[in-house]
């Protein structure tokens, strides 16, 4: 496997496995992923923005989005992990998120955190396995807007890692 920073020709293949995550209905609010690598990239850090290969092929991507605009969270991100269909449970998504957390680290950021279902629990086992911690559940937070549980109110697990390295200061 082979961890490179992301970019817009990846762009294609970062869709089609957001979207395949989407299917799930376990992975997000969101209905549908940006139109475009431009609405895309806008939304998350540049160098916090990875992808896995193996040969041509793409196997999974993780990013880092800022929580907030304002200077004060400027080392808190919001972290995404999504895996192929095709290889999720072959820890794809462990290489990922440990190449992250030492981007991240490099980057300033001193605290990821994370808003899972709870019912996603390979996601949220990942997370804890990197020292993510349950920080709180946020209850009937949001109502999905499609697939098999549109309309119903949805909880959200809120975990956070927070640096040892940065931001001890």
């Amino acid at each position: 496997m082979n961890i490179k920073l992301m970019k817009s020709s990846h762009w294609p293949d970062v869709k089609k496995i957001y979207q395949d995550g989407i299917k799930t209905g376990q992975a997000t609010f969101e209905k549908e992923p940006p139109r475009s690598w431009g609405e895309w990239s806008r939304k998350h850090l540049a160098e916090c923005s990875l992808v896995c290969q193996e040969g041509d092929q793409l196997l999974g991507w993780a990013a880092i989005s800022p929580v907030s605009q304002r200077c004060i969270y400027q080392g808190v991100g919001e972290v995404s992990v999504y895996v192929s269909e095709e290889n999720r449970g072959m820890g794809v998504g462990e290489v990922l998120l440990k190449e992250l957390i030492n981007i991240s680290e490099k980057e300033g950021i001193w605290t990821l955190q994370a808003g899972i279902f709870p019912e996603n629990e390979s996601s949220l086992q990942l997370h804890k396995k990197l020292g993510f911690q349950e920080v709180g559940l946020r209850t009937k937070i949001g109502k999905m807007s499609y697939g098999p549980m549109a309309g119903k109110w949805r909880d959200v697990v809120l975990i956070e890692r927070r640096s040892q390295r940065v931001g001890m200061e």
